[in-house]
């Protein structure tokens, strides 16, 4: 694969501060501003990893997770959201050609949540599905034109993909953290899917398919669960960047109330702020190993169990070093910093809930790893 794009680092970089200034309003919109998407697309952010023959950059995950990680640091809930759409893209080429074409024929990329939990019930109709029911943590709904999901019908379980149009949009995404991804319930009422638009979850999860084996490049059969950890691991690492910058910002110009001390003096505070910079370095690290790891794996062929189990204990760790640290900075940094006007406190509340995600349950995945070391099979379908 190609070296890091640059350019699109540099326009991630410039996008930031605007992105930051409309973090608070976001939040009050409970879905990303409309104006970070649109500079998103305009910057060809959002199509990086679309392949070449559709317009797109074919960028390399290292560009990628760069990229979110400094969306990510000015506002979690809206690199979320760009870091789906980004990496779901990579969906659209493990289905077949007709489907390439009507979804990146007309502008090259799409805006796609994708329900991979089995919620809906498909019914088998000439040329096709009826497709009904109500698929939870639709992230990237509020903005999409497509829309992914997951159901069964009699024979299997399947992924169906439609026009955001044809779905409708539950409004339940009150949430303290994440609170500005929008993402809310996806609900479909016996809409058609043509029988192009499904793939069966067992084939389309394992990476190779037909379709993604005919691009050179490997990052289009990587399977689904290794593309989730590289989708989080920007926005977990940058997340915690977002806190430090805050929270040594805190750090120097705080003074206790009642005994007057001036804080950056203290020797405490010092200890503290190194404890803090040291972790969030190692984040990012760790965002960039496990990029480096799955770019290394990449190739033709469905990863092993015991490669996949290493990615998702790289990222179950990401996550856990990002709760924990968080947690301390904000333990340390004054009830001041509780107040909604600060930007830390967002950051706090993003990454405990973040951080609890199903894909990269701390427990579950130590558990899992624990089986493997012992020769035992998996006991958690998100293996």
């Amino acid at each position: 694969m190609a070296g890091k794009d640059e350019e699109l680092i540099a326009r991630a970089r410039a996008l930031a501060p605007g992105i930051k200034a409309r973090a608070a309003q976001a939040e009050q919109l409970r879905r990303p501003h409309d104006d970070s998407i649109r500079e998103l697309i305009d910057a060809g952010i959002i199509q990086m990893l679309v392949p070449r023959r559709w317009g797109g950059a074919e960028a390399d995950l290292a560009t990628m997770v760069e990229v979110v990680e400094i969306i990510s640091g000015a506002c979690m809930s809206t690199g979320w959201i760009a870091s789906f759409y980004i990496n779901h893209n990579l969906y659209i080429t493990k289905m077949n050609e007709r489907v390439q074409e009507e979804v990146f024929g007309p502008r090259g990329f799409a805006l796609l949540p994708a329900a991979n939990a089995a919620t809906m019930k498909a019914k088998r109709v000439d040329g096709g599905w009826l497709v009904s029911g109500r698929a939870p943590w639709g992230s990237g709904i509020m903005h999409a034109d497509w829309v992914l999901v997951s159901g069964i019908d009699e024979a299997a379980s399947r992924l169906f993909l439609l026009p955001a149009a044809d779905a409708k949009v539950a409004d339940v995404w009150h949430f303290a953290g994440m609170a500005a991804t929008g993402s809310n319930d996806i609900v479909l009422e016996e809409v058609f899917v043509p029988e192009h638009r499904a793939i069966e979850h067992a084939e389309f999860g394992q990476g190779p398919t037909e379709a993604s084996l005919r691009y050179d490049n490997p990052l289009y059969s990587i399977p689904m669960l290794p593309i989730a950890y590289n989708t989080i691991s920007g926005v977990l690492s940058g997340g915690l960047r977002g806190a430090y910058e805050e929270f040594e910002a805190t750090v120097t110009r705080r003074v206790r109330n009642f005994s007057g001390a001036v804080v950056k003096d203290q020797q405490h505070f010092h200890i503290m702020l190194g404890e803090a910079r040291i972790a969030t370095q190692m984040a990012s690290d760790l965002a960039r190993l496990t990029v480096a790891r799955t770019t290394a794996l990449a190739r033709k062929e469905p990863f092993t169990l015991e490669q996949r189990l290493d990615l998702k204990a790289k990222v179950a760790f990401l996550s856990r070093l990002c709760l924990d640290s968080v947690n301390q900075m904000m333990s340390r940094a004054g009830s001041s910093s509780f107040h909604h006007d600060r930007p830390i406190q967002r950051y706090w509340r993003d990454l405990n809930t973040l951080c609890t995600h199903a894909f990269w349950d701390w427990d579950a995945t130590r558990e899992l790893v624990g089986r493997h070391q012992l020769g035992l099979e998996p006991n958690h379908p998100l293996a």
